[in-house]
C-alpha cells in the first residue's frame, strides 16, 4: 500500500470486557486497516494498526469513543515503522 504508516495505540479506562477488541476489529476491518488488537493485564487495550494516514485517523477517532459499554479515560498512540500484516487480528 503506497503511503502506508503504522500505530501503535494504548486505550485505558473501561475497555476491558465490554467487546472493544471485538469492535475494534469490525472497525478496522470497516476501514481496510491491517494489524491486531489485544487485551494488556494492567487493564489497557493494546492497538497496533497500519493503513493510510486517513485510515487511522478515523480509526484513533473511534478509539476514543470505543464502544457502546466502553469508558475511554486514557489515549495514547505513536507512530511506529511499517509492518505487514494481512489482517485485523484479536490476539
Amino acid at each position: 500500500m503506497k503511503d502506508k504508516i503504522c500505530i501503535n495505540c494504548f486505550i485505558s479506562g473501561r475497555v476491558q470486557g465490554v467487546w472493544f477488541r471485538a469492535n475494534t476489529q469490525k472497525e478496522a476491518q470497516k476501514l481496510g486497516v491491517n494489524g491486531w488488537v489485544r487485551n494488556l493485564q494492567d487493564g489497557r487495550v493494546e492497538v497496533m494498526a497500519c493503513g493510510t494516514a486517513d485510515q487511522l485517523e478515523q480509526l484513533k477517532a473511534w478509539l476514543r469513543q470505543g464502544p457502546e459499554k466502553a469508558e475511554v479515560t486514557d489515549f495514547e498512540c505513536h507512530e511506529i515503522p511499517c509492518q505487514n500484516f494481512k489482517d485485523f487480528d484479536v490476539v
